[in-house]
């Protein structure tokens, strides 16, 4: 089969690059193995919340200047029209986001915390500060039975705001339902049952019930795994709502990954779900075919190949004893050979790991015992030269990153 790109990998950066290509009429497949990080989503995106000395980042595109060199931020030219172009993406796809590549906002975590974000879900609240709910009156709302939301840690962190605190539960027979099993109390699952009209009607006047005499009724957002009509009613309906993410499955993450794919296959990409490439054939300083799984010896081929694998969480990267391997080519990853400084013994400072991915020039352009692949083309975690956690920018490099190279093979 033959296709002018083929991205491996379908998260949120190969979705991104493939929907660029296919608008600019460049014909696309993805091949992805499965769930991306997106169901771990917690409603935001992050550009950059910490500089290079550790501080904290108000305004991204300031700050980036003073960014290391091989940080994948420095590789992308214009980088404050790529940031506009991403919203402009999600915002045609039908993700509906809010934010500003110059000024950082605050948006809540599953653990109740605040933290700096760029784009935030219209699902969601935005904050200018951390002490916005000094004083103020909160119920902290749990729908019965429901573990992945921890209302101890969101109460506390409430508390810690400045905020007075109570807690609610909510009982509707549909959802009590799915307590007959563990399993069933899923985010997803809870979704799927708050689109049914009745019992959507039956938490807005409890939540109306809840919300006389307080500044803000805090609940977990499980609603609208397709749609969020249902949001926007709530929060007319319930002015004090604010909705927080819960642990994953994310259903905004759901939302977001099933309309970024949509469009992909609406402009005419082809998504191989369930597939992984395992080899790739080379004729100089070119790929020529790739064998997936699915396919065997039925090769892929494609003028332009797209590495958006992601890291060490979806084996994009594998670490052994003494070294780090990108499986799928065994292409050059910058990585410390001094194995003591992979990690840090405490748990929370940053990991020397992060930093480590695959090589590329600055055209991300990837490399192979020390030559320039050609035609292959890496995006996203898979990259080297950043730590996603401690910079809070993994969202910000992998769709950033995506729009750059797809602009380098539209140009061909």
């Amino acid at each position: 089969m033959r296709f002018s790109t083929i991205i491996i990998g379908g998260g949120l950066a190969g979705l991104c690059c493939g929907i660029r290509l296919q608008k600019a009429g460049v014909q696309c497949a993805i091949v992805s193995a499965g769930q991306s990080a997106l169901h771990f989503f917690s409603g935001s995106f992050e550009l950059l919340n910490v500089d290079a000395e550790g501080k904290s980042v108000d305004n991204p595109v300031v700050t980036i200047e003073g960014l290391p060199e091989g940080h994948p931020y420095k590789k992308i030219n214009d980088f404050s029209r790529y940031a506009e172009e991403v919203k402009s993406l999600l915002t045609d796809c039908g993700v509906d986001v809010n934010g500003d590549a110059k000024a950082n906002h605050f948006h809540f975590t599953p653990m109740g915390t605040l933290k700096r974000s760029w784009l935030s879900l219209g699902d969601f609240n935005r904050f200018d500060s951390m002490d916005c709910f000094c004083g103020k009156k909160v119920v902290v709302v749990n729908i019965a039975g429901f573990l992945d939301f921890n209302m101890k840690f969101v109460c506390d962190a409430f508390a810690r705001m400045g905020a007075k605190v109570e807690q609610r539960k909510i009982s509707l027979e549909a959802t009590d339902k799915l307590r007959t099993s563990p399993t069933e109390m899923r985010a997803s699952n809870i979704a799927r049952v708050l689109d049914v009209k009745e019992n959507q009607n039956q938490l807005l006047t409890i939540l109306k019930d809840y919300s006389n005499g307080v500044d803000v009724v805090a609940l977990p957002a499980v609603f609208g795994l397709d749609s969020t009509d249902f949001v926007k009613t709530l929060k007319r309906e319930v002015p004090q709502v604010v909705l927080i993410p819960s642990m994953p499955p994310s259903v905004p993450g759901i939302r977001v990954q099933q309309r970024l794919r949509r469009e992909f296959e609406r402009t005419g990409g082809v998504f191989m779900l369930g597939d992984s490439v395992v080899k790739a054939d080379f004729e100089g300083n070119r790929v020529v075919r790739l064998f997936s799984r699915n396919h065997e010896d039925m090769p892929l081929t494609a003028d332009n190949v797209v590495l958006a694998t992601g890291s060490f969480f979806s084996s994009g990267l594998v670490a052994r004893s003494s070294e780090v391997i990108e499986p799928v080519m065994h292409l050059d990853v910058d990585f410390d050979s001094n194995r003591s400084t992979w990690y840090d013994a405490q748990f929370f400072n940053p990991q020397g790991y992060m930093k480590f991915g695959v090589a590329t020039n600055n055209r991300f352009q990837v490399k192979r015992q020390g030559e320039t692949i050609e035609n292959v083309y890496a995006i996203g975690s898979v990259l080297s030269g950043f730590n996603a956690l401690a910079e809070g920018c993994g969202a910000g490099v992998s769709m950033l990153t995506a729009l750059a190279v797809a602009d380098e093979i539209i140009k061909q």
